[in-house]
């Protein structure tokens, strides 16, 4: 099972926090979370400026001239309004810079300003997200592509420049909609599903409906592989993890914070949903531990990454938890299911 800590790079009002700030920081988890013996670091890509990061290639590259290990992903490249033709190129450049340790998680985009930044229309958005999504994997899997769609010139012969030397693997998000986990299925590609909300049950329900979609169009198990994204927190205990935790995700969530798109959240409901089945992976090293387990044993995860610095979090508190999930949860995990 693959463990792992990503950034969506949000900027909190209040915090003093910069888009330079943040980018150092982000580079600095990166590098950190090499160093505790972590597999994968994400880095999301948003479109407004309450994020730092809209390119994550670019801060992967920074992040890869000073690993050699880890693997680089996104959470998740915002594929619906981009060309994918551009993206390739980016990601083949990234995999050559990290020596084959490039990834993408396509996404379509949970906000609206993307659409309107680059001239999308969001009520095409299931048509140009699975448009683009073949044209991506065509670019990636042959050296010359002739192609045509709906929404951007047609290809003759096209090779774009670099060629990726790695495996370049291309999972697609999953942010709870049964098609959407269907659709990654019938794709036979690898699905990473959002789990910010509901229970283990929940997440089971999509999970096997992605495994049953990827069977009946005749893809391989080995083929179905599932990543759990949850928000995250290891605390040196389960109680002060918790009431440490809980201002900054009150304020991550708060509508003020998200143009009116986010909820409010009371410590008590905080608390229920980081339960051993809730979503939300919070707890002490032996918590956090038995979360994880739970979901490589129940829904045969092949990967969990943690979002590990929302609400403005202060650098200190996420490279301590970066640090206590490396050092102390990552080995007690590997040594149950090895």
């Amino acid at each position: 099972m693959e463990l792992g800590v990503f950034s969506l790079t949000d900027i909190y009002p209040g915090s003093g926090d910069t888009a330079q700030s943040r980018m150092d920081d982000i580079i600095g988890y990166g590098i950190e979370a090499e160093r505790r013996g972590l597999d994968v670091f994400g880095i999301g890509e948003h479109h407004s400026r309450q994020f730092a990061v809209s390119s994550p290639a670019v801060v992967h590259a920074a992040i890869a001239q000073v690993t050699s290990r880890i693997t680089l992903t996104t959470t998740a490249t915002v594929l619906s309004v981009l060309d994918p033709v551009r993206v390739y190129q980016d990601f083949a450049t990234l995999d050559l810079v990290s020596h084959g340790r490039a990834e993408i998680i396509a996404g379509r985009s949970a906000f609206a300003e993307p659409f309107a930044l680059f001239g999308e229309d969001p009520a095409t958005l299931d048509d140009l997200f699975a448009e683009k999504l073949d044209l991506l994997l065509r670019l990636r899997d042959e050296d010359a592509v002739s192609w045509e769609g709906r929404f951007r010139p047609a290809l003759r012969e096209a090779a774009p420049n670099p060629r990726h030397t790695g495996a370049l693997p291309v999972w697609v998000a999953v942010g709870g909609t049964p098609a959407s986990a269907a659709r990654a299925g019938r794709l036979g590609l690898p699905m990473a599903l959002g789990l910010i909300g509901g229970t283990l049950d929940n997440a089971k329900q999509l999970v096997d409906l992605y495994r049953r979609s990827g069977r009946e169009a005749g893809h391989p198990d080995e083929r179905l592989q599932v990543g759990i994204t949850s928000h995250f927190y290891v605390g040196e205990n389960q109680e002060q993890a918790l009431s440490e935790f809980f201002p900054y995700y009150r304020r991550y969530l708060a509508p003020e914070t998200n143009n009116g798109r986010g909820w409010r959240v009371d410590e008590a409901s905080m608390r229920q949903m980081a339960e051993r089945r809730g979503a939300l992976m919070v707890g002490g090293p032996r918590e956090v531990a038995e979360k994880i387990l739970d979901l490589a044993g129940e829904l045969g995860a092949d990967r969990f990454l943690g979002q590990v610095d929302p609400g403005g979090m202060p650098a200190d508190m996420v490279r301590a938890s970066i640090a206590r999930f490396g050092d102390t949860v990552a080995p007690a995990v590997r040594h149950v299911l090895n």
